[in-house]
C-alpha cells in the first residue's frame, strides 16, 4: 500500500510549488487600495459643506454637529450623565521657575479617574485664559507638563516642542494636561502588568458595543475639564483654548467641533482627510468613527468651530497625515470661514520636520485671538 500511495504523494510535492504560486498569484491580483478607493468614493457624505453648499451655515452646523456628537457616543454620554459634575483630589504640588505645578485626579465620569497635571503660571492674579492639552500617543502621560521620566522625554520635548502644557503657563495661562483616556492609570491592569503604553483597542471595542467610541471618550474628558475649571479654578470662561498634537489633534479637532465653550482650537498633526490618512494607512484602532464618510469628510469637522478661530498645525514632512492631504482639507475648511465671513481667523503653519508639535506661531496666533 505504502509503495503505490508514494508516487502520488511524490507528485503532490512536487505540484505544490507550483499550486502555492498559483495561490500567491490570486491573492496579489486582488487590490486592495482599489477597494478602499472605491469605497471612500461611494461613500455618501450627505453634509459635506462642498456637496450641500448651505445657505444656512448656522442651521448645517446644528444638523451635522448633532450627527457627530451622537456617532462619538457624545449624546449617550450627556444623556446618561446629565447633571454630572466632575470631581477632583490634589495629590501634590510644587514649586518651578515658571510657577506652581500639581498632580490631580479628576473623576471625568463616576468611575473614570482621570489623572492631570494643573500649571499655574507665577505672578499672575484675577482670571486667566485656560489652556487645555491633550496628548497622543505619548506613554508618559506628563510629558506634555514638562515631566519628564528618561532621555527619551527630554529627547521629545527638546526636538519635538511637546512641553505644551509648559508653554502655555508661559505665556501667563493656567493649564491642564490630561492624561488621554486609554493611557496612565486608565489603561487595563493586564496591559499595565505587561508594560504595555495603551489599552486604546479595548477601549474602542468596548465603547462599540455600547454606542460609544474612544474620540468621545476624550472629548467628553475635555467637556468635564473644562466644567471642573470653571468650577474650581480662576479661569476667564471667555477665553478656553485647546490644543495638542497627534491623537491630541484628534482630540482638540473633535472638542472644538462639539463644545462651543472652547475659544480656540489648535489641532496639531492630525487635521487632513480621513481618507487619505486614516482611511489609507495604519493608524492606532482609537481613530475610527462608524460610518463617519457617510456624513463628511475631516474638513466639515473643523467647519463646526466657525466663527471661532482655529489654528492648524502640521509638518510637511508627516508621513502618516500627509501635507498634500492636509492642504486639500484646509483650503475646503477655509471655504467654510470665508463663507461664515471670518476667513482670517482660520489659519495654518507648515512646519518644516515631520510628525511633532510646532509652537512657533500658536501663541502669538492665539493671544489675538483672546476675547
Amino acid at each position: 500500500m505504502t509503495r503505490q500511495l508514494l508516487p502520488a504523494l511524490l507528485a503532490f510535492l512536487f505540484a505544490f510549488p507550483s499550486w502555492a504560486q498559483d495561490h500567491r498569484e490570486g491573492f496579489e491580483e486582488f487590490n486592495w487600495r482599489a477597494r478602499s478607493a472605491r469605497l471612500y468614493s461611494e461613500a455618501e457624505m450627505r453634509l459635506h459643506y462642498d456637496k450641500v453648499k448651505p445657505a444656512d451655515i448656522q442651521a448645517w452646523q446644528k444638523e451635522l454637529r448633532a450627527d457627530i456628537k451622537e456617532r462619538l457616543g457624545v449624546t449617550r454620554l450627556e444623556q446618561s450623565l446629565a447633571g454630572y459634575k466632575p470631581t477632583g483630589r490634589m495629590v501634590d504640588r510644587e514649586q518651578c521657575d515658571f510657577g506652581t505645578r500639581e498632580r490631580w485626579i479628576i473623576w471625568t465620569e463616576p468611575d473614570v479617574p482621570l489623572k492631570c497635571v494643573i500649571l499655574r503660571p507665577k505672578g499672575r492674579s484675577g482670571k486667566l485664559p485656560l489652556v487645555i492639552t491633550p496628548h497622543g500617543h505619548n506613554y508618559n502621560t506628563e510629558l506634555y507638563a514638562g515631566i519628564c521620566r528618561d532621555a527619551h522625554d527630554s529627547t521629545s520635548i527638546e526636538e519635538g516642542e511637546r512641553d505644551i502644557a509648559v508653554q502655555a503657563v508661559k505665556e501667563g495661562y493656567i493649564a491642564i494636561a490630561p492624561a488621554t483616556r486609554g493611557f496612565g492609570n486608565t489603561r487595563l491592569p493586564s496591559d499595565i502588568a505587561l508594560g504595555k503604553g495603551t489599552s486604546c483597542r479595548t477601549l474602542m471595542v468596548e465603547d462599540l458595543l455600547v454606542g460609544r467610541t474612544p474620540v468621545g471618550d476624550r472629548v467628553w474628558d475635555v467637556m468635564k475639564l473644562i466644567d471642573f475649571a470653571q468650577e474650581n479654578l480662576p479661569v476667564d470662561g471667555k477665553n478656553i483654548i485647546v490644543t495638542g498634537t497627534s491623537g491630541g489633534g484628534t482630540t482638540t479637532l473633535f472638542s472644538g467641533a462639539c463644545d462651543e465653550r472652547i475659544s480656540v482650537s489648535a489641532p496639531s498633526s492630525y487635521f487632513c482627510t480621513f481618507s487619505g490618512s486614516i482611511g489609507s494607512m495604519r493608524h492606532c484602532e482609537c481613530n475610527y468613527i462608524p460610518g463617519i464618510l457617510n456624513v463628511c469628510e475631516m474638513s466639515d469637522i473643523g467647519g463646526l468651530t466657525a466663527p471661532r478661530p482655529i489654528y492648524i498645525i502640521h509638518g510637511i514632512h508627516d508621513q502618516i497625515f500627509p501635507i498634500e492631504e492636509t492642504r486639500k482639507a484646509f483650503g475646503e475648511l477655509k471655504a467654510i470661514y470665508k463663507d461664515a465671513g471670518v476667513e482670517d481667523k482660520c489659519q495654518i503653519y507648515e512646519g518644516q520636520q515631520g510628525h511633532r508639535y510646532y509652537k512657533e506661531g500658536i501663541w502669538p496666533f492665539v493671544k489675538q485671538q483672546l476675547r
